[in-house]
């Protein structure tokens, strides 16, 4: 039997997709498991135990030409099963014509009334799932088992590099858009509150350092050490699997700690745990302001400055993040 998984949107989905590849594998064992993600995200599944094949897609560089190649490889292999869990229409387009025996999809996708099975993807309703159940419905019909938690497995070598003593934390104080950024100044405030001989790293991206940056500098007695653009993915979850807290925000590094079940308190500024994509770690902690806004969430992915003016939603105290 030969699967494939398609999610081409961002590292966060990327990472609550292998929750699919965990139950598939755990029913399918012995079956052939591909799994396409753009190029980027591919870092996130080198090695994985079990992946037969990861395909990449180039959206930056001749997007349309990759897509077709990528669709035309996706027929030849002739797939038993594809899930999508993608709801756009490059996505739909590869699964439409993948020659797939099953095609499993969202019924958002423009395409989708091309796929064998079809189901809902419902963003907060009253059922309140999460992003995990919410993929897990594509795969229902075959699996009965409940869904399996994402993972991600991080190779010796990543382990052995971000090897250090503990106790140590873990703050990943940056987010592509800024109404679910807790603001720096707050990061410091924070910092500020650990002992003083506490080892703290600041994770992100390349794009990260400056900010990064500027939280240390504003904590010149504390031992802050900055490894935003020095760590890959992998890397970073291995760190984070030995901290005794990771304080993310609501982005990536909330499933990457999930992933590796890893201990975790996310901060929501304008979005809500309600739209399922909370922590999932056994160690989980969810952090919110108390204040009720009727502006609250303003939206699904956030904004780059805050609508109304004023980015209450915020304004969390420093010292409700630790937690005892």
């Amino acid at each position: 039997m030969r699967i494939l998984l398609i999610q081409t949107a961002f590292t966060g989905d990327v990472i609550l997709a292998t929750a699919l590849l965990e139950s598939l594998h755990k029913q399918f064992p012995q079956a052939k498991i591909d799994f396409l993600v753009r190029k980027g995200n591919d870092s996130l599944l080198k090695d994985h135990p079990f992946l037969h094949t990861l395909l990449v897609w180039d959206k930056k560089n001749q997007k349309i030409r990759n897509l077709l190649r990528l669709t035309t490889q996706i027929r030849r292999n002739k797939y038993d099963l594809l899930v999508n869990c993608q709801r756009f229409f490059s996505s739909g387009l590869m699964a439409a014509f993948s020659g797939a025996k099953q095609i499993s999809g969202f019924s958002k996708n423009p395409l989708s009334f091309l796929f064998h099975h079809k189901a809902p993807h419902e963003i907060g309703t009253e059922e309140q799932l999460h992003e995990i159940q919410r993929n897990h419905k594509l795969i229902a019909h075959l699996v009965s088992d409940p869904p399996q938690k994402p993972a991600l497995y991080p190779p010796d070598m990543a382990f052995e590099k971000v090897k250090h003593a503990t106790p140590y934390v873990c703050l990943a104080p940056t987010s592509v858009w800024f109404t679910k950024q807790w603001p720096g100044e707050k990061w410091a405030e924070l910092i500020r509150l650990f002992p003083k001989d506490l080892n703290i790293f600041l994770l992100g991206a390349p794009a990260d350092k400056a900010a990064c940056a500027e939280i240390a500098a504003k904590c010149p007695d504390h031992m802050v050490r900055i490894m935003a653009g020095k760590l890959s993915l992998l890397e970073s979850a291995a760190l984070m699997k030995g901290a005794t807290m990771n304080y993310v925000n609501d982005s990536a590094p909330t499933h990457l700690a999930s992933a590796m079940d890893a201990p975790v308190t996310t901060i929501f500024c304008s979005t809500i745990p309600q739209f399922g994509f909370g922590p999932l770690s056994g160690n989980s902690h969810v952090v919110e302001t108390t204040e009720k806004l009727d502006c609250r969430p303003c939206g699904l992915h956030g904004h780059s400055s805050c609508p109304e003016g004023h980015f209450k939603c915020a304004q969390i105290l420093p010292k409700t993040i630790i937690q005892p």
